[in-house]
């Protein structure tokens, strides 16, 4: 067998609603690490929003910024940026309406308004901090990805006027900005091609909208059971839910990894734990 990857999604797949990484998928990752499998973060966030994970998890290959950034092995190898002058478009249309803008650049995120309800309500479900003001951020640094603050209704004024760009919704209240063609899949292909992995020995866990073409590009992808439906549409197989051990019975399905009965006192495998995980792994997850 050639080299394989495993893309993970961070908020709603590695980790709970609480933000926090439930012991099974730590144990997942370190499963997959001694096995020699690629296990690489795929997130719309950016790479200063996830370092803590990053270091806890001893991954350093990740796709960011919804396939903006995207690193291999602590390098970076692939970044899109996007014109300043179209985000001076959107700041000034989201300021006449009482919305608000977000820029995100490798390092930071910076807010075109100071508490604004919208990024208030956002942020607190992502357990983090309002971001700092800064109205320029965008004039003075590569942006690669932005925030709009709005309803959903509101949105479609937006898609209308830049049709260049894909508003992709991740709350009630904020949507990514991005170039259209732009996504994880973009990120994917480029590990694949760094970690010299063919698509089909990679692999790919995600629930929310922002996971679809991630979940389409790799060789099988997977929705989580907590997945929204157009994920675990877009998906090959569903499994158990972030919070029911939903990455590991995925992994064990597929063999990727093997979970010994911590019972057992042989020094050889037989091959009994194997199977009855991969059962007990198929009684919470079915083929799409």
């Amino acid at each position: 067998m050639g080299k394989q990857v495993v893309f993970l999604d961070l908020d709603g797949t590695l980790l709970n609603e609480e933000k926090v990484m439930p012991e099974s998928n730590k144990k997942a990752v370190r499963l997959l690490q001694e096995k020699g499998i690629h296990a690489v973060i795929a997130t719309g966030r950016t790479p200063q929003q996830f370092a803590h994970i990053r270091e806890e998890l001893n991954i350093h290959s990740y796709v960011s910024i919804n396939g903006q950034y995207v690193v291999f092995e602590g390098e970076v190898i692939y970044t899109n940026p996007i014109d300043p002058f179209v985000l001076h478009d959107i700041t000034n249309i989201a300021k006449s309406r009482g919305h608000a803008v977000a820029y995100c650049n490798h390092e930071a995120i910076k807010a075109s308004d100071e508490d604004h309800p919208f990024i208030k309500t956002s942020f607190d479900k992502l357990k983090m901090a309002y971001p700092p003001v800064d109205r320029k951020f965008y004039k003075m640094t590569e942006i690669y990805q932005g925030h709009l603050y709005c309803d959903s209704q509101d949105e479609q004024l937006y898609e209308e006027q830049f049709t260049e760009f894909n508003f992709v919704r991740w709350d009630k209240y904020a949507a990514d900005i991005l170039p259209k063609g732009s996504s994880k899949a973009m990120g994917i292909e480029k590990i694949l091609e760094a970690a010299d992995v063919k698509k089909e020995d990679s692999y790919a866990f995600g629930d929310g909208l922002n996971d679809l073409e991630m979940l389409a590009q790799v060789g099988t992808g997977i929705a989580m059971g907590n997945a929204v439906p157009e994920a675990k549409a877009a998906a090959d197989f569903v499994t158990d839910s972030n919070i029911n051990d939903g990455i590991l019975k995925g992994l064990i399905h597929f063999g990727l990894v093997e979970q010994k009965n911590e019972n057992c006192k042989a020094k050889t495998c037989c091959g009994r734990c194997r199977e009855k995980s991969r059962r007990d792994a198929m009684k919470a997850v079915h083929f799409i």
